[in-house]
């Protein structure tokens, strides 16, 4: 490891007992009445896209989306940074290295090593990434370093002189170097998602798809396998843990030719307002070994308090995977049948349920419209219309396009059906109208994995010609078209065309077929 650190005590790949043995030493949290871990992420309790850079060389240059989601930074910022960082966690008093694997199968995996100056951190990294047995620990050797210096915040003159880091926060990677650096914010997310990013960089010249998807199987069907993709809060983790289905993983995963693959070793589910009665498998999720973030305690009981907010909207719990009880290990499955775009419609207009044809699939792939929800970012306070494309914007390095081609190369060979979920807002816009029911939403997804309405009749809606079925099981046949939730037709009207018009707006920055092109809303 290119690190000095002799003036640090290092710890290497505690297990999770002394690693929280350690956090409660250094009073880094306190132990939740369940057992988890309790942390606090301090000022920033989300991920920070508008600080993410990632080192422009000439070997990937050409190859790389440059914009809004890739910002470049030179060789010499990056030397710079990355010295920073060496002498930072250099004189740092204690050290937690950890080393996992990124990738359930052992064919098509990333080894990576997280150097952190938290216990915690160190726990969040064991739960999420996937745990090397005492034999492949002997012989680690990383692809990937992730430097964590969370602690280290970037002064004003160093954010001048760099033309990074302006509000202390800057987060680049290195896909040549393999290296991340972390500088300002302790949010643990960052490392997780800066390995997601790595996967959809490193897994396309695989053969395989990288994904922001949560998946699960048929408990009774090996072959009956469900992909949902979606952004955070859209509910991937949510709809995936399912009592009659095992689950294969809830956030990111890979598609091969051999069928399909976790990429991690845990869960990190948003969990405001979770209950034991809607989510009972990831409320007995969380326990010894979980660590939940911003999340309120009461002081005297040590209860967890998932409805409050005071910190943040953007409560999380990870967990490993096996603490779901019907959780598939190791985590690879075959093919799927059932493709599940999941979006949370802040304008309350997109139909509950649509079943899309191969070049509606790619269409809203490549749009990938939901809503940032309440914390998911920093700044982010409110439900946000947002198209983020592949539904997955911010961890993409390639064109979307080239995700694009991947889906629809892999549901035309497999013969998989993709349908479209809102989980958003029904009877009005995000203010007026509510989220839609979790019990109607859970219904169309079983109505979808049983093949009770695969061959169903359908009519398109009038603005965005989405296919509609006419009865789901489970079900009320009103809620099926959105312009029946509406007192007022005419809002509804006029939201739907607004809507359809920021999809015609949008879809115009992205290179793609006619015919997909013109699979995109009608007025």
């Amino acid at each position: 490891m290119p690190l000095d650190l002799t003036g640090a005590h290092v710890h290497t790949n505690l297990s999770v007992p002394l690693l929280i043995e350690a956090a409660l030493a250094h009073e880094e949290g306190y132990l939740a009445s369940n057992g988890a871990f309790v942390a606090r992420t301090g000022d920033r309790t989300g991920r920070s896209p508008k600080d993410k850079h990632l080192e422009d060389t000439p070997e990937i240059h050409d190859r790389i989306w440059w914009g809004a989601v890739n910002v470049g930074v030179s060789r010499e910022v990056f030397d710079t940074l990355h010295k920073m960082a060496e002498e930072h966690l250099g004189k740092s008093r204690r050290l937690y290295v950890s080393d996992g694997y990124v990738g359930a199968d052992p064919k098509r995996r990333l080894r990576a090593r997280t150097v952190t100056e938290h216990a915690w951190h160190a726990l969040f990294v064991k739960t999420l990434f996937i745990r090397p047995t005492a034999a492949e620990l002997a012989s680690f050797k990383p692809d990937w370093t992730i430097l964590n210096c969370g602690k280290r915040r970037i002064t004003p003159e160093e954010a001048q002189k760099l033309g990074v880091g302006k509000e202390g926060v800057v987060i680049v990677q290195s896909l040549t170097r393999k290296l991340v650096l972390i500088f300002g914010t302790e949010y643990a997310g960052e490392m997780k998602k800066s390995m997601f990013y790595a996967m959809n960089h490193d897994m396309p010249e695989q053969g395989v798809f990288p994904m922001h998807c949560s998946a699960n199987v048929d408990g009774n069907d090996p072959n009956n396998v469900a992909l949902f993709f979606g952004l955070s809060g859209t509910g991937k983790t949510t709809l995936s843990a399912d009592p009659e289905r095992g689950l294969i993983g809830d956030d990111e995963h890979g598609w091969s030719d051999e069928g399909v693959f976790n990429f991690e070793g845990g869960c990190y589910a948003k969990c405001i307002k979770l209950t034991r009665e809607g989510e009972p498998m990831i409320w007995d999720a969380i326990r010894f070994g979980s660590v939940l973030e911003n999340v309120v305690v009461d002081p005297a009981t040590r209860v967890p308090d998932y409805d409050a907010d005071t910190y943040t909207e953007n409560t999380r719990a990870t967990y490993p995977v096996e603490h779901i009880a019907n959780a598939l290990i190791p985590s690879v499955a075959g093919h799927p049948k059932n493709v599940i775009f999941l979006t949370a419609d802040a304008f309350g207009v997109l139909p509950p349920i649509a079943k899309l044809t191969r070049e509606q699939a790619m269409y809203y792939f490549i749009n990938g419209y939901t809503s940032k929800l309440a914390g998911t970012e920093a700044g982010v306070k409110d439900p946000v219309p947002n198209f983020s494309p592949c539904f997955g914007g911010p961890f993409l390095p390639l064109p979307p396009k080239r995700y694009a081609d991947m889906l629809a190369e892999k549901i035309e060979r497999h013969g998989a059906n993709v349908w479209l979920l809102n989980t958003g807002w029904s009877g009005g816009p995000y203010g007026v109208g509510s989220r839609f029911k979790l019990a109607y939403t859970r219904a169309m997804v079983h109505a979808i994995l049983d093949g009770k309405i695969a061959n169903a009749w359908f009519e398109p809606d009038p603005f965005f010609g989405l296919p509609i079925p006419s009865t789901v099981p489970g079900v009320p046949d009103e809620v099926l078209n959105p312009r029946n939730t509406w007192k007022d037709k005419d809002a509804y009207d006029a939201k739907a065309k607004d809507l359809a018009k920021r999809f015609r707006d949008n879809d115009a920055k992205f290179e793609m077929p006619d015919a997909v092109r013109a699979a995109g809303p009608r007025a």
